[in-house]
């Protein structure tokens, strides 16, 4: 889907600048970003979690295509949140609308990890959509 929302002030997030881990639980499946390499999607800001997740075969649900305005794509990051930029008025106002909301809590779409540390991020069971459709 991807795009941007018009009504929301534009992400400014240093992007990383050499190769770094991510954990996407509860699969377990790790991934390597390769800065060479972004964007893999075209979903969320450029380098954000949900762009590289879906990058990486993972689904997260982001009914918005990722440009901020919903909740679906809310995860939990587990270690590392300190590496992702401070969330912006507009993130935290749609992260109010997530259940299960904790301190470490993130709209995958605007996360940016600035690549300094490995990550662990937990996609809740409730945001992880189960459905799979053949190709045609």
């Amino acid at each position: 889907m991807g795009g941007s929302n018009p009504f929301i002030q534009r992400v400014h997030a240093k992007l990383p600048e050499k190769p770094y881990r991510i954990t996407f639980l509860p699969a377990g499946k790790t991934v390597e970003v390769e800065p060479a390499k972004l964007p893999y999607s075209r979903d969320g800001q450029k380098g954000s979690l949900l762009e590289i997740a879906l990058g990486h075969g993972i689904d997260i649900d982001h009914a918005c295509g990722g440009v901020c305005a919903c909740s679906t794509c809310h995860v939990i990051v587990r270690e590392g949140v300190e590496s992702c930029q401070e969330a912006t008025d507009d993130e935290l106002d749609q992260l109010d609308n997530a259940p299960g909301l904790t301190p470490k809590s993130r709209l995958a779409c605007q996360a940016v990890p600035d690549g300094t540390r490995d990550l662990v991020v937990e996609v809740p069971n409730w945001n992880r959509n189960l459905v799979s459709e053949e190709h045609h």
